[in-house]
C-alpha cells in the first residue's frame, strides 16, 4: 500500500475504466461494424449509380421505402458506430478527467444532432419534400 492510503491495490481500482458496461459496449461495436459491411456496399453502388443525377431523381430515388430503410439503417448503424469507437478513443487516451468528461460529453452530443439530422433529411425525402 502507498503512504497515506489505507486501502489496498485492489480498491483503488474497483470502478475505474468501463468495467461497468464493457461487454456489452463491445458487442454492439462489433455488431454495428459486422452491419455496415453489406450498407456500405450496397450505399456505395447506390451512390455511384447515382453520381450524374440532379436533385429531383435522388429525391424520387429515396421515395422508395425499401431504400429509406436501407439508407436510414446505414446512417444509424454508422453513427452508432462512429460515437462507440470515439467513445473508446476518448476513454483511453484522454487522463485529464474534465477533458474527458467534456469530450465525452461533445461526442453524445455531436453524435445525436447528425444523427437526427440525417433521419429528418431521409424521411424528408421519402415523404416527398
Amino acid at each position: 500500500m502507498s503512504e497515506g492510503s489505507l486501502r489496498t491495490p485492489l480498491a483503488r481500482v474497483r470502478g475505474l475504466g468501463s468495467a461497468k458496461n464493457g461487454t456489452h459496449h463491445f458487442w454492439i461495436q462489433r455488431l454495428t461494424a459486422v452491419a455496415l459491411v453489406p450498407l456500405t456496399i450496397w450505399f456505395a453502388f447506390s451512390i455511384a449509380s447515382l453520381a450524374t443525377a440532379d436533385a429531383p431523381t435522388i429525391t424520387a430515388w429515396m421515395q422508395s421505402p425499401l431504400r429509406a430503410t436501407l439508407m436510414l439503417s446505414f446512417l444509424l448503424a454508422g453513427f452508432w458506430h462512429m460515437k462507440l469507437g470515439l467513445q473508446v478513443v476518448i476513454e483511453d487516451y484522454i487522463h485529464t478527467e474534465w477533458t474527458k468528461v467534456t469530450c465525452l460529453i461533445l461526442n453524445n452530443l455531436i453524435s445525436i444532432f447528425l444523427t437526427l439530422a440525417a433521419v429528418l433529411a431521409v424521411l424528408k425525402m421519402l415523404l416527398g419534400g
